[in-house]
């Protein structure tokens, strides 16, 4: 993989960290047209059921999801669904045409997500205090935390996946790498280059941290290939630097991505990568 990764300009960030921005996880549109149930939603319901790629998501995915779907068709934010690019144990990706672009939709699985992994994530957010042990809230907000995550990192000059729309536990983005396929991640590709790889990385961690953020998953496996671009992938899980746990998450990633590189040949040190990503702070 031979490519100079351009690194993408920064716009100012008002102030670390999102934590104090209330999630709302009352009952949305979505639930709202789930419960009515009128011919046309049960219409596009069916189709939808009896499409190819959703079949298997049949018996997870409540009518809630299919009434989330329906209204982003109805704003104009998906026209077509297409083919599934990811499966996760909480999530699947597809494909979708939008509005004169194919985008990502994810779809986050309430009946099926098991969130006990995720405790470390959720414990000290006050956004999810009060929520409880609710599945389908506890989605419904982890969903508008990852939009929100996104919209934070972008502005900081971060490369991710732009974020187009949120309704209820679907999440609407830019679409990356379909054109050779699914995007590559950086522990999928040779990389000729490792040095341009390393400092690109690097300074997006250290633009993440200066605007209050910690991604608590970075590693190989969320880093992948887009033209001449490396972007970070999955903030679902971000947390904010006021997070109790933030700082234990960060140098975990520094870990990773240290411990990457060093399989690359550099001399990385955890502690050195640390030390640059927190400069700010210091």
């Amino acid at each position: 993989m031979t490519t100079e990764f351009d690194l993408v300009d920064t716009d100012d960030v008002d102030s670390p960290g999102d934590e104090w921005e209330e999630i709302d996880v009352a009952d949305t549109e979505a639930d709202r047209i789930a419960r009515s149930r009128d011919r046309e939603f049960s219409q596009f319901r069916d189709r939808i059921k009896d499409a190819d790629q959703f079949k298997v998501e049949a018996s997870v995915f409540d009518d809630a999801t299919y009434g989330a779907l329906y209204k982003l068709v109805q704003d104009g934010y998906i026209d077509a669904f297409g083919g599934p690019i990811s499966t996760g144990k909480e999530a699947n990706v597809y494909s979708a045409l939008g509005d004169d672009e194919e985008v990502a939709v994810k779809v986050y699985r309430i009946n099926a997500s098991d969130f006990r992994d995720m405790r470390g994530y959720l414990d000290g957010d006050p956004r999810f205090e009060g929520i409880g042990s609710n599945k389908s809230d506890i989605v419904k907000a982890w969903v508008r935390k990852e939009y929100a995550n996104l919209e934070r990192a972008r502005a900081a000059g971060v490369r991710v996946p732009n974020p187009l729309a949120v309704e209820r536990n679907v999440l609407v983005m830019e679409l990356l790498g379909i054109d050779e396929g699914r995007a590559k991640r950086l522990s999928e590709v040779h990389i000729e280059n490792p040095e341009t790889a390393f400092e690109v990385v690097r300074e997006y961690m250290r633009r993440l941290n200066s605007a209050g953020l910690v991604h608590g998953d970075l590693s190989e496996y969320n880093v992948i290939l887009h033209g001449e671009e490396l972007v970070v992938i999955d903030l679902g899980q971000a947390v904010t630097v006021h997070h109790q746990n933030s700082r234990e998450f960060l140098e975990r990633d520094c870990h990773n991505v240290a411990a990457f590189f060093r399989r690359q040949g550099l001399d990385v040190k955890d502690d050195d990568l640390l030390k640059f990503v927190t400069a700010a702070d210091e």
